[in-house]
């Protein structure tokens, strides 16, 4: 698949309302076709993943962001349904805590990192400090900074630091991949009547959904600024789209795949002395009474 309409490439200003079609579903016409296909994308996921676990090299992080309802739980739940749960975590950030507000604003997602060899998911990220913190600064005042720079600089000064941050973990190996799941404001509005109609998803609606979606404007401006400054080279943005959900989780499985791929993954190979000693326990396995 092209993944050309979905990356955000760095140095080009975008609009998402004007540039990226929510409803955008490349050439599937029908949902078997994408369905079969993102069946053998998680296939092919599995094994790159234990290719992955085993070279023990890289790490692979996957930053999801999007507004409430675009599908962030039940993407990471398809695409993710057939690798090996040893090899991969998923970390959702909420308000931050006491402990979390006594440290700097990376340093909770520092502790969730992904260790070498697996995947790490993160379901909203450190990218909230430009968004809820950005919609409502009221929030910035609780975080104990010393100082808090007037106007935008705050932002801008947030932009480098997370583009900084970002570009120390590719240097050591962690290959991130940070996704916008797009969905339209009517789509969610159906998404939410669905919630509050249907009584087993019921628990999964809150008032604050709809407060939120109040901000609309406000968060769409903050996604924005986050695009056209922190889509980089070694980590860029993927703006998908989310208003057919069997098509969002298919470019997301194609993405991770195609960006696993291009690491030339390899099992460890083994030296002469390795392979004699294996020899030597087959003979003792076989001669067993």
């Amino acid at each position: 698949m092209n993944h050309d309409p979905f990356i955000v490439y760095p140095g080009v200003k975008i609009s998402l309302q004007d540039d990226y079609n929510p409803s955008y579903k490349a050439e599937f016409h029908e949902k078997a076709d994408a369905r079969k296909k993102l069946k053998a994308g998680i296939k092919e996921l599995a094994n790159y993943q234990d290719v992955l676990y085993a070279q023990n090299t890289y790490a692979l992080l996957i930053i999801f962001q999007a507004m409430d309802a675009a599908g962030k739980d039940s993407t990471i739940k398809h695409v993710m349904s057939g690798i090996n749960p040893q090899g991969c975590q998923v970390f959702s950030f909420k308000s931050p805590s006491d402990e979390e507000l006594d440290h700097d604003y990376l340093w909770r997602s520092m502790k969730a990192l992904p260790e070498r060899g697996r995947i790490g998911i993160f379901n909203r990220s450190y990218y909230e400090e430009l968004l809820i913190v950005r919609v409502h600064r009221e929030i910035l005042e609780k975080q104990q900074l010393p100082y808090i720079p007037s106007g935008d600089k705050i932002w801008q000064q947030r932009f480098e630091e997370i583009n900084n941050f970002e570009k120390y973990l590719v240097n050591n190996g962690i290959v991130i991949l940070k996704f916008f799941l797009n969905v339209s404001k009517q789509e969610q509005k159906q998404r939410f009547l669905e919630r509050i109609e249907s009584p087993e998803k019921n628990w999964k609606f809150s008032a604050s959904d709809v407060r939120e979606r109040g901000f609309w404007n406000d968060y769409m401006m903050a996604y924005n600024q986050i695009f056209n400054n922190t889509s980089t080279e070694y980590a860029p943005w993927y703006i998908i789209p989310a208003d057919r959900k069997w098509f969002t989780r298919l470019v997301v499985s194609d993405i991770i795949c195609n960006k696993l791929k291009a690491l030339n993954l390899q099992y460890p190979s083994l030296s002469e002395e390795d392979k004699q000693r294996l020899v030597e326990a087959k003979k003792i396995l076989e001669t067993e009474i």
